[in-house]
């Protein structure tokens, strides 16, 4: 079986060199040797000054939006994974959708303005697949409104802009270190902000809102990375840059192989970005390719072969989200149509070129 992404494994004897040093610590949690080296070895990975570890990057963006005080309205995008608006649930706050650019699928920023009402109090944008939003345009709108910037960069891993990382735009950026990520811990996510004073809320919030072992300062979760997580970070790190390489290969050998055929679109890679490719995504239009989206789907399914019609349905369409006003068809055309048409082929280090060609021959039959 093909699946659209598979984890990147390192060294097994490697892996088993690290939890024989946590069996001999006896140190499985809470702010451990290894959670300590891997916060430092990525901040030097990614470039940036502050970051903390989290189980998970659900509970990163859950704890991000209780860091800033975050209430009343946000606005954010329909066309991403659900957990980026259930974490505006899970703190009561409403989510206000916007459109997303053809171009990119990312938030539109040119439609954010229009959005914007007295409880607005910060964007919540995607860098969707890791293509990174209008972050000039998105940060002028939100200096000049009083808003808040949190960016979930969940695909975003790698992603610099200029020689800069992504992450170090907006007020925070939330990662994911989930398996099928382009790095992961197994489960696992971050936070990155920009000074020490907002690590140590964000650090008071994953651990209960303990400041010391008779002090609670604030109501927080438990959202700890354990020190399992850690070690296969700091692992899984020297390896990264070499799985990034070869998702690369597996990237231009898609399009080379379907471009110029009618009906299949896929995004380029944009100036001055360098991209990780975390997804590989196609449109597929059926007036002009001959089938929908759903029948190449469904085809690649019966020859075992699983991709991903991420993002479909839109988090708007969701009975949990589809009564607000911003949910409604008119309001998103573009994610709409974008999210009939879109599907993620798989894409991941080891993927086999004879298995990719054979994809690609399942795509092109008519």
């Amino acid at each position: 079986m093909i699946y659209v992404t598979q984890p990147s494994m390192p060294p097994l004897e490697e892996f088993v060199e690290y939890l024989e040093k946590i069996w001999e610590s006896k140190y499985l949690t809470n702010n451990g040797q290894f959670h300590q080296e891997l916060e430092k070895a990525l901040c030097e990975h990614l470039g940036v000054k502050y970051i903390s570890l989290f189980s998970n990057g659900t509970l990163a963006l859950i704890s991000a939006l209780q860091t800033l005080r975050i209430t009343g309205e946000v606005i954010t995008t329909p066309f991403s994974f659900v957990a980026t608006t259930h974490a505006l649930h899970w703190n009561g706050i409403k989510p206000v959708f916007v459109d997303i650019e053809p171009e990119t699928f990312n938030l539109n920023a040119n439609k954010i303005e229009a959005a914007i009402t007295p409880k607005t109090t910060a964007i919540l944008p995607v860098h969707v697949y890791g293509n990174p939003c209008n972050v000039d345009k998105i940060q002028q709108i939100a200096d000049t409104y009083g808003l808040k910037v949190i960016y979930d960069a969940c695909h975003a891993f790698g992603v610099n802009i200029n020689g800069n990382s992504v992450l170090n735009f907006g007020d925070l950026s939330v990662l994911s270190f989930h398996a099928t990520k382009v790095y992961n811990t197994f489960e696992g996510g971050a936070i990155i902000c920009h000074d020490a004073a907002t690590k140590k809320r964000i650090d008071f919030l994953k651990n209960f809102g303990f400041a010391d072992e008779l002090t609670v300062v604030a109501p927080g979760i438990n959202a700890k990375m354990n020190e399992v997580q850690a070690a296969f970070g700091l692992l899984q790190l020297k390896y990264v840059d070499e799985a990034i390489a070869k998702r690369a290969m597996v990237a231009k050998r898609y399009r080379e192989s379907l471009k110029g055929i009618p009906g299949i679109h896929f995004l380029e890679d944009i100036e001055n970005v360098s991209p990780v490719h975390s997804y590989f995504p196609i449109l597929i239009a059926p007036q002009s390719f001959g089938k929908s989206r759903d029948d190449v789907y469904n085809l690649l399914k019966q020859n075992n072969i699983y991709s991903r019609r991420y993002f479909y349905p839109l988090i708007s369409q969701f009975p949990t989200y589809k009564a607000y006003e911003s949910a409604q068809s008119s309001n998103l055309p573009i994610a709409e149509s974008i999210a009939k048409q879109v599907l993620c082929l798989p894409i991941y280090p080891d993927l086999e070129i004879e298995q990719q060609n054979r994809i690609v021959y399942l795509i092109k039959q008519r």
